[in-house]
């Protein structure tokens, strides 16, 4: 054929060109989570004929928040989905598609609605949860055992009780660095996290209401900064002002700990091959306070998949936010990570109940999971949640009163919200 000819009957019939997704997902540095994403994303972007690229993002999420803000900032369509943390909504919502129309509503319903309440802003739907997190309560059950407990505490004053009369019997025993108690005292925002157990399980609030009310100046916020106070030194080490989750984490796994507050990562290390505390622990719903109104309470943590507005193909980039978080592959995650689903119907299944018995725990605290003001607070979450961390750290080395510190801190918050919008 003559390659005129040929040429001429090419542009006369031009191919279509190939839909290019892309996928800012976790990244490849923490836990594997970011390759199996990568794996199962490309693999489901081949049986549908659409090309995905993958972008690693930074493991530090303030690193990543930074990043994904240059690209909501110039409207970019060079990325159609986005994994964003738990906190970040608000500021995302206005870059994002609503993906309310795309969703059945009996689909939803399967997802913890602490998740979609969480992830709705003024109506719009701006991510569906991708996999979940919140604060647990880790024990030596061996421990608790030897001391003739038959069931890890159920209010703050049994944890401050066992803590205590098992911290002084393994220190009798010759292990003179055993604590009760270790948590996340550190000024940042892991604080945040603690501290909002510490009040809701109080029956305090949430710091700020979903109203956007200032909600912390009642008795029962002082109670809980007052009793967090004695903790540190007594039933936990002086230096736990300075911990995060690994600092924590090294102390319980070195077996120098009866309870640890932490996130459900750290299971699977602690039953590593090789860890001193295999097969002596487990987990429990976090104490609550024995007063009226004292509630079990655990801040929701974990990632969301969203849909940017500027994408180029928003069908393709919904329905792989669908496939992602979806039940199937939740369930096939659960075979393969201990990455803690987003649906329930995912905790019902049998398979998954073999692999991961101690799931029955976790689906119960995130029933029970409270979420931090973001959504409530938008933009001004950040210095929300400085105000509240920088004030409890005070009252946790003793700078200041529980009274001293609510005082403060709803002055500095109050003045955040004036501005939010």
């Amino acid at each position: 054929m003559n390659l005129v000819l040929w040429f001429a009957l090419l542009g006369a019939f031009p191919g279509k060109d190939p839909v290019v997704l892309r996928l800012a997902g976790p990244s490849s540095a923490v836990g594997g989570i970011g390759a199996w994403t990568r794996r199962v994303a490309e693999a489901w972007a081949r049986q549908q004929g659409i090309q995905l690229e993958y972008i690693d993002t930074p493991a530090k999420s303030d690193e990543r928040l930074a990043l994904f803000q240059q690209y909501w900032a110039a409207r970019s369509p060079d990325i159609d989905v986005y994994t964003i943390d738990v906190i970040w909504p608000a500021l995302a919502a206005p870059h994002a598609l609503d993906l309310t129309p795309y969703v059945d509503t009996a689909d939803l319903r399967d997802f913890f609605p602490v998740y979609l309440q969480n992830n709705r802003v003024e109506g719009k739907l701006v991510a569906l949860p991708f996999y979940a997190d919140a604060g647990l309560l880790y024990y030596r059950r061996d421990l608790l055992q030897a001391y003739g407990y038959d069931h890890p505490p159920r209010t703050w004053s049994e944890l401050e009780a066992m803590a205590e009369r098992v911290q002084k019997g393994e220190r009798a025993r010759g292990d003179r660095d055993f604590w009760g108690f270790v948590w996340q005292g550190q000024r940042y925002e892991g604080l945040t996290c603690n501290a909002l157990e510490w009040v809701a399980s109080h029956g305090g609030g949430t710091f700020v209401d979903t109203g956007g009310r200032v909600t912390l100046e009642n008795p029962q916020v002082v109670k809980a900064l007052a009793r967090a106070r004695r903790w540190v030194g007594w039933i936990s080490p002086p230096g736990v002002t300075a911990y995060i989750e690994e600092d924590a984490r090294n102390l319980f796994q070195n077996g120098h700990v009866l309870f640890m507050r932490n996130w459900p990562y750290a299971y699977a290390l602690l039953s590593s091959s090789g860890s001193p505390v295999r097969g002596k622990f487990a987990v429990a719903v976090l104490p609550r306070s024995a007063e009226p109104g004292g509630r079990h309470a655990a801040t929701l943590g974990g990632w969301q998949l969203m849909v940017s507005r500027y994408s180029r193909h928003p069908e393709q980039a919904v329905a792989l936010v669908r496939y992602l978080t979806s039940a199937a592959l939740q369930k096939q995650r659960a075979r393969e990570m201990s990455l803690l689903p987003t649906r329930r119907s995912v905790y019902e299944d049998p398979e998954v109940q073999r692999m991961h018995p101690w799931w029955t725990v976790a689906r119960k605290v995130l029933t029970s999971a409270v979420a931090r003001p973001s959504s409530v607070t938008g933009r001004r979450y950040n210095r929300v949640s400085q105000a509240i961390y920088d004030a409890v750290h005070r009252v946790l080395t003793g700078e200041w009163t529980a009274e001293q510190a609510v005082r403060q801190m709803a002055v500095r918050i109050r003045k955040a919200l004036r501005h939010r919008r």
